[in-house]
């Protein structure tokens, strides 16, 4: 058998080109309910969604876009974060939450539900 450089280089570059095959696929966590809508400071809250996890989420906060609020995370499970509602909370004020992960590089993440701040 003959070696052929004109078929290797296409080989070698589809090889190259290639993604790496996959490892454990990253969890995102992610909210889709937050109980009540509204309330005031001190308002027990639950949050409930998928992949929120102590292996996976670390702290939770409120924002308003420029201002981040982290809450004490009173119950963890996989579906559930429970927390209240912090005296740092403004009146009037309505809040995303927003989650940071663990991990060797975490990640802030908005999330799309939302809490008002009642006085």
């Amino acid at each position: 058998m003959r070696f052929s450089i004109a078929l290797f280089i296409p080989l070698l570059l589809a090889a190259l080109a290639a993604p790496a095959p996959l490892t454990a696929q990253e969890l995102i966590p992610r909210c889709t309910t937050v109980e009540p809508l509204s309330g005031k400071v001190g308002t027990d809250i639950v949050v409930t969604g998928e992949n929120l996890g102590k292996a996976i989420v670390d702290e939770l906060y409120l924002t308003d876009g420029k201002n981040d609020i982290k809450l004490v995370i009173g119950e963890q499970t996989d579906t559930i974060l429970k927390s209240k509602i912090p005296a740092a909370a403004k009146v009037g004020e309505r809040y995303k939450l927003m989650i940071l992960t663990k991990g060797k590089e975490p990640k802030l993440i908005e999330q799309p539900v939302r809490f008002e701040v009642e006085e």
